[in-house]
């Protein structure tokens, strides 16, 4: 067997993601077939490149060295593809923005409004789970922005070369609950509240199961954990089979209660990440900032958390 540029590919991701299960989640394909190509690579190879453990894959010594080597070539061919791709569609085609995000209530608007800013641009957006899986493809020229959140305490990999904009520094996390729970009664929820509660999360959201596990262990609690997508989340949270972390811009819902936690223990930083020379960076921000703005104003409980703490975000605009 003779490694391939797609095998060299499917390495870095197992490295990156930690597991196989989300390397192939990041690399659209079920486990199985990944774990069969790892397994014809390494006997192609002769030797071991992954230590597989309880908590996912670790490379062995072997496997950091093939990594060196690999990560380099693999960044390469994805900046020729997509530099080709680029340059034939400047030939053919008019102004295309190509934007990449992690999940956020913002994005609607946001888009809007860069179509009233743009008009005659073709936007297109690629919404990831990972954000270290966008700033991979900012680096690689294949997207042209990246509206990304870094989980405090955990620090995005940030490839070198491209301008990193801060939309918020710090936005606290809210948690979603039941509209029956009793701390649903509370316009703020304290920790202690919700230590029997079972929480669900989204292992594949780059940090932020570290970033929840650091908030339990801060306060010396190990409640039953869940992990899944949010869409799933959702519907155990209305019956009351779970709570979970959530965007302050999150709501309202007539199902579902969102309120703050006491101390703002989860926060995240948004930024707005660009390749080197994009000369429409600054407009793209701006209408980013005015649209998160928007999201902030409309959800009730982080506007008055926004006035408590007296945010910035609330400069120029009419807060009730």
């Amino acid at each position: 067997m003779e490694l391939e540029v797609r095998h060299l590919r499917a390495l870095c991701a197992i490295a990156e993601a930690g597991s196989l299960h989300k390397a192939a989640r990041s690399l659209g394909m079920s486990q199985p077939p990944l774990t069969t190509q790892l397994r014809r690579i390494e006997n192609s190879l002769g030797a071991e490149l992954f230590s597989r453990e309880r908590t996912g894959c670790r490379p062995t010594p072997l496997g950091y060295a093939v990594l060196s080597r690999a990560r380099p070539l693999v960044e390469q061919m994805s900046a020729l593809v997509a530099e080709t791709r680029a340059a034939a569609a400047r030939t053919t085609e008019g102004p295309h923005l190509r934007i990449g995000a992690t999940a956020s209530r913002v994005i609607a608007n946001w888009l809007r409004r860069l179509r009233i800013r743009l008009p005659g641009t073709d936007t297109s957006l690629h919404v990831d789970v990972s954000a270290n899986a966008l700033l991979r493809k900012l680096a690689a020229g294949q997207l042209d922005v990246a509206f990304v959140h870094e989980v405090e305490g955990s620090p995005l990999r940030m490839p070198d070369g491209l301008v990193q904009r801060v939309l918020v520094e710090r936005e606290p996390q809210f948690i979603s609950m039941s509209l029956d729970h009793p701390a649903a009664a509370r316009p703020v929820v304290e920790l202690a509240d919700l230590a029997a509660d079972r929480w669900m999360v989204d292992p594949t959201v780059d940090g932020e199961w570290d970033g929840l596990r650091r908030v339990f262990g801060a306060a010396g609690l190990n409640p039953p954990v869940l992990y899944g997508d949010y869409l799933t989340a959702a519907s155990l949270i209305v019956i009351g089979e779970a709570v979970a972390p959530c965007q302050p811009t999150s709501g309202p819902r007539d199902d579902m209660a969102i309120r703050p936690w006491r101390g703002d223990p989860l926060a995240v930083r948004l930024l707005l990440v660009s390749r080197p020379g994009f000369a429409e960076a600054a407009a793209v921000y701006a209408d980013l900032e005015a649209a998160y703005r928007d999201a902030a104003m409309r959800a009730a409980g982080y506007r008055q958390w926004l006035l408590r703490n007296e945010s910035p975000l609330l400069a120029g605009s009419a807060v009730a």
